[in-house]
């Protein structure tokens, strides 16, 4: 199901490359829940996902 705030996600992040973004950082903890790497062309870095693999990869070390 999408969500209406996906769609205006989407809109954002389509912006913000029509300016010269060349990468998107998905800063809060909901934006992944809404957009995915389908969702654009344009590469997403989930900061979540970022953090809990440098967590776990730290826990297990």
């Amino acid at each position: 199901m999408k969500w209406p705030s996906s769609n205006y996600f989407q809109r954002v992040i389509a912006g913000l490359a029509s300016q010269g973004a060349e990468a998107i950082i998905l800063g809060c903890t909901e934006i992944s829940l809404l957009v995915s790497q389908q969702d654009t062309k344009f590469p997403l870095f989930d900061t979540t996902a970022i953090h809990a693999r440098a967590a776990a990869e730290e826990a297990l070390a």
